[in-house]
């Protein structure tokens, strides 16, 4: 049976595999910008090492799925963003709407003489009606699921009879009727993980199918250095908040570790 021990591992080997992904896409921007099927072929790669990730997560996930809400293994800053086991679909949409303004306005002049660089910042008209119609059925699609664990009644039948039964708080007679009626919801929660994991990564596939091969790499680019910025940020201000010592400290760093004070 999976443990919290491979739980963290799965994340170790993501975080590692995102780094060398980053590397190379940003080799990829930085020397074959023109080269569409290298850049094509460096996405695709990336894109499955992404797949790779669920499939491992979900076969770990089946045998706890709560683990995954509010993971140990990720810093206090990581997951009070994380939304049903990960980040929101939606995230990948804001990327490339925050991407567009920024890179208008750093070239703005050449912009408003019609001159283009290929980048996010040179959206079509179509592009755009395409990334804001993807946006709207991504935000439905995340409320339908947010609903869904809402649902979720821990209140419900059998664990509030089987509490308000029991003689003294955290015992029961009825060890086994607890502990399947906690597996059940364990389980009801890894299969909402699993349709939020799909929705994760549909709306990625959509999204780097509306972008040109640069635009892609663009996205994937920055996606990757916010992932790995973010959680050795978090790292640093744990250890700054004196909470470190709480958190999973095996988890290698992309930099150099906070230090010593």
């Amino acid at each position: 049976m999976a443990n919290h021990q491979q739980f963290q591992l799965c994340y170790q080997n993501w975080m590692a595999q995102q780094k060398v992904d980053l590397d190379e896409l940003l080799q990829g921007l930085t020397n074959f910008p023109t080269d569409l099927d290298y850049l094509q072929l460096i996405t695709k790669k990336a894109f499955n090492h992404f797949e790779n990730y669920h499939t491992v997560r979900a076969q770990l996930a089946k045998h706890d799925g709560l683990s995954f809400l509010a993971p140990t293994w990720g810093t206090t800053f990581e997951n009070s963003s994380l939304w049903i086991g990960g980040y929101r679909p939606s995230f990948v949409i804001r990327l490339v709407y925050v991407l567009c303004g920024s890179q208008i306005n750093a070239h703005l002049a050449e912009f408003l003489d019609g001159v283009t660089r290929g980048n996010l910042g040179d959206l079509s008209n179509f592009q755009l009606k395409s990334v804001d119609a993807l946006h709207i059925k991504t935000i439905k699609e995340e409320d339908k699921l947010t609903s869904v664990l809402a649902s979720e009644k821990v209140a419900d039948e059998p664990l509030a009879l089987l509490a308000y039964n029991c003689k003294k708080v955290g015992e029961s007679s009825e060890g086994e009727a607890v502990d399947k009626a906690m597996d059940t919801h364990a389980f009801d929660v890894y299969k909402i993980i699993m349709e939020a994991d799909k929705l994760r990564l549909d709306t990625l596939k959509r999204m780097i199918d509306i972008l040109t091969p640069l635009q892609a790499v663009e996205l994937l680019v920055v996606s990757k250095k916010l992932n790995l910025c973010l959680h050795e940020w978090g790292k640093r201000r744990d250890f700054q908040m004196g909470i470190t010592q709480l958190l999973n400290t095996q988890i290698p760093s992309t930099s150099r570790d906070p230090p010593s004070e």
